[in-house]
């Protein structure tokens, strides 16, 4: 049996893959993030099943979608009693640890397991002098999050048994809402401009009434908290977008640098311990986010830029340094892909694959060319509507099914059903709904196809056949 590898596994939260220099940012830098790209792969089209922070990281956890884990909607919590991938690796002789997000409840069954150390944040946590919650006990520590995450991860590391492998779950809460940067960063891009992206200034005309609808503009939804100010008097409606966004965006940004020089320190580590070349080392976001694209800040929904995860994976012993990988992969991989590399056996139940092959440069026959997605929280939070779809390599098909579910759905005010087509090869941007447009019937027809050959395969029985 080969020595099983390390793994280090480095989630932010809320950082869009288009906030990435290894991804072609027009608007940041993140040279230490870009290291682990550089020296190994980069997935370009890597996806979340549900774009909102707890059903994302209970899929990494457990390998399987949400109707299944039981995570839904932010309001949902974990049941630690069933398998996650952590489990597995522990029995089999892994050291495990989580530190900072958890956000699937706390006390009881919904505790993290799985892990020999546990030191999480309460909720979201706070950006300064958070509170944790180590192995079930109350601490408080002085200091930013995002460092005090940082080394309470390598404080663990130097503590483990070097004699066994270890599995570290670094999860950073950053850079989520309302983006408070740390002192060292607080004057960053304080003499610059962050550009405006393409879609800015999107008027969501031939889109369903769901884009429409959504509360999290720029123009008017950020609060003051979020812009840390009142802006002047006397701006047009234009110029108060434009100051809100620079405020939005650079606090935004500033929050990433901090978790870009935390993940420099880890890797530094590593290599100061000559273990770098035994360790798979992960950086990802529970989701992406809208950075003023279409107007907006926030994500759920199934739009790209909130689709889009970040997945950058660096194991010198496989993977060649500079790959790109374009096969569609999604979050519920994860657990199967560490499990492989642990030559730990991958359940049946798990519903992912490993991405194993695809590190090494070889997509195997049958691979997956389209995923399911579905967001459950119905004008619970922005005004989102509830929706599912499929996305393919070309094609998006979304289907607003709010009124459909009726009752089964606990919709106080259901909106009428819609659909959306985009063809991502014509319109990247997904300005242009061409469900109606009668060229495209036949696509359209093998979309719903595929859409309830996907519900079927993935097992969400909760759904109205349309």
């Amino acid at each position: 049996m080969t020595k099983q590898p390390n793994i280090l596994f480095i989630m932010s939260d809320d950082h869009a893959a288009h906030a990435m220099s290894c991804y072609g940012s027009r608007i940041n830098q993140t040279p230490n993030i870009d290291r682990i790209a550089n020296e190994g792969i980069r997935y370009d089209n890597c996806f979340c099943t549900n774009s909102i922070c707890a059903p994302s990281r209970a899929t990494i956890l457990t390998g399987i979608y949400n109707h299944l884990n039981g995570v839904r909607t932010l309001g949902d919590k974990l049941d630690g009693r069933q398998p996650n991938f952590p489990k597995l690796l522990q029995a089999s002789g892994y050291q495990t640890a989580i530190v900072g997000k958890w956000h699937l409840g706390q006390g009881g069954d919904n505790d993290p397991t799985g892990f020999d150390y546990w030191n999480v944040l309460p909720g979201q946590g706070k950006y300064f002098d958070p509170n944790f919650i180590e192995n079930g006990e109350k601490k408080t520590y002085e200091g930013y999050v995002t460092d005090l995450i940082t080394d309470l991860s390598l404080d663990w590391l130097c503590r483990r048994d070097k004699e066994q492998p270890f599995m570290l779950m670094c999860h950073h809460k950053a850079p989520h809402r309302p983006w408070v940067p740390d002192e060292k960063h607080a004057h960053l891009y304080d003499d610059i401009d962050i550009p405006e992206p393409k879609t800015f200034h999107d008027d969501y005309a031939n889109r369903a009434s769901a884009a429409a609808a959504a509360t999290m503009r720029v123009d008017r939804d950020l609060k003051e908290e979020d812009v840390k100010g009142i802006p002047p008097e006397g701006l047009t409606p234009a110029q108060l977008k434009s100051w809100n966004y620079q405020r939005y965006i650079k606090d935004y940004l500033r929050c990433i640098a901090s978790i870009d020089d935390n993940v420099g320190r880890l890797l530094d580590y590593l290599d100061q311990e000559g273990i770098a070349d035994d360790t798979i080392v992960v950086y990802t976001s529970d989701q992406g986010f809208f950075l003023g694209d279409h107007g907006w800040y926030d994500k759920r929904f199934m739009y790209e830029e909130s689709l889009r995860m970040p997945f950058v994976v660096r194991y010198p012993q496989e993977i060649k340094p500079g790959s790109v990988q374009s096969a569609m992969v999604l979050n519920v991989d994860f657990a199967a892909t560490f499990l492989d590399y642990a030559d730990v056996p991958i359940p049946e139940s798990l519903q992912g694959t490993s991405l194993r092959p695809l590190n090494r440069g070889n997509v195997p026959e049958g691979w997956r060319t389209s995923m399911y997605y579905r967001y459950w929280m119905h004008l619970a939070h922005h005004g989102v509507y509830a929706h599912y779809g499929v996305r393919t390599d070309r094609y998006k098909l979304i289907y607003y099914y709010a009124e459909a579910l009726g009752s089964t759905g606990a919709i106080d005010d259901p909106k009428p059903p819609e659909w959306e087509l985009f063809d991502l090869r014509r319109d990247p941007h997904e300005l242009n709904n061409i469900y109606a447009d009668p060229a495209y019937a036949a696509i359209v027809k093998d979309l719903k196809d595929e859409l309830h050959r996907l519900q079927h395969e993935v097992q969400d029985i909760g759904v109205v056949e349309i």
